[in-house]
């Protein structure tokens, strides 16, 4: 079974403030929104989809419950009458976190919500006032305390080298983050586009974005300990489609299609070569195995970490192999005679 989101782009609607680092009508290439083809949209992506994946229609782009309150709930009766029909299971949206009132909650409960996926990016006061983000510590703390006892589960959204940010400010936020119950959680590195406050910062050397090194190692930080909370990243970095490449677009910054790859790499590195640590492997041949679709993350691009282990350790030989029992991040290593034939 696969999961699919039919997404349905609300650019910049509900949101009074400009970040420095956003500017989403020009990034999605979309200024005004038309009500009229969202059911269009929906319908696309439905033909296109198998009878075993199980389909959420997801709101995405602006702040949804900060919408125009008739347009909001709209949109949502046009989404659960696809969830009464059995062609979705569900409805999530995007929104911040200081537009998570009473009044929103008693107007989702109406509704199949299975998650709402909150901008939290950060969980520094002093970070989020720079970035002119609109809302405070207190305002997620307080949204995501609502959505959870009213029995809506979040999905918090996090940035990785944010101007104003270190990297113990990110893992603090993550860790935050997995304090508040979230179900799952999304990390987006900063990227610096054109048309916003952060390309001037670029330009007069106030900011300087992050490398593609650097930017896997702090989002493989704030990636392990969301793994070891039991918390699932659902993403990490951008969507390819929101015009990622395009000189009209995009300036600088850790932008790279394969970033989210290179990240899950770097955690099973060190997952890996801890286990291993304590261990005399010189000349021996290990077999590790690992759960279903991990193989090519666990070698590393270019085969970075083979190289590495057989180098560093002095092992003659690594076998990697799938173990339909584990899950994730979940790893067994063996040394081959130990383990019988394979």
């Amino acid at each position: 079974m696969g999961h699919i989101n039919i997404p349905i782009f609300i650019p910049h609607l509900g949101c009074p403030n400009q970040c420095i680092f956003c500017n989403q009508r020009y990034i999605s290439g979309t200024i005004e929104f038309d009500e009229s083809i969202v059911e269009k949209e929906i319908l696309k992506v439905l033909s296109t989809v198998r009878a075993s994946d199980e389909c959420e229609i997801a709101f995405f782009g602006g702040s949804f419950t900060g919408i125009d309150r008739n347009l909001m709930i709209r949109l949502l009766d046009i989404a659960q009458k696809y969830v009464n029909n059995n062609k979705v299971s569900g409805i999530r949206m995007s929104t911040r976190p200081d537009y998570i009132n009473e009044e929103i909650i008693r107007i989702l409960k109406r509704y199949t919500v299975s998650a709402v996926e909150l901008g939290i990016q950060s969980m520094n006061d002093d970070v989020l006032k720079y970035l002119k983000r609109g809302h405070t510590v207190n305002d997620t703390k307080n949204a995501t305390k609502l959505l959870r006892e009213n029995g809506f589960s979040f999905v918090g959204q996090m940035m990785i080298g944010l101007p104003g940010s270190t990297a113990v400010d990110e893992t603090e936020c993550a860790k935050q983050i997995c304090e508040m119950g979230a179900l799952g959680a999304r990390i987006y590195p900063t990227l610096v586009f054109k048309m916003t406050e952060l390309e001037g910062m670029t330009d007069n050397g106030e900011y300087k974005p992050l490398s593609v090194d650097e930017a896997v190692s702090r989002c493989a930080d704030v990636l392990e300990i969301f793994n070891e909370n039991g918390v699932e990243c659902i993403r990490i970095g951008l969507c390819e489609s929101e015009n990622l490449h395009s000189d009209t677009t995009f300036i600088c910054g850790p932008n790279h299609p394969s970033i989210g790859e290179m990240v899950k790499s770097e955690l099973f590195f060190r997952i890996i070569n801890k286990k291993l640590s304590n261990r005399k492997l010189e000349n021996k041949n290990i077999i590790i195995f690992c759960s279903g679709g991990r193989v090519s993350q666990i070698v590393g691009n270019k085969k970075r970490n083979l190289i590495y282990f057989k180098e560093h350790y002095g092992i003659k030989s690594v076998k990697i192999l799938e173990k339909s029992e584990l899950i994730g991040y979940e790893i067994e290593i063996y040394e081959k005679e130990d383990y019988g034939c394979i």
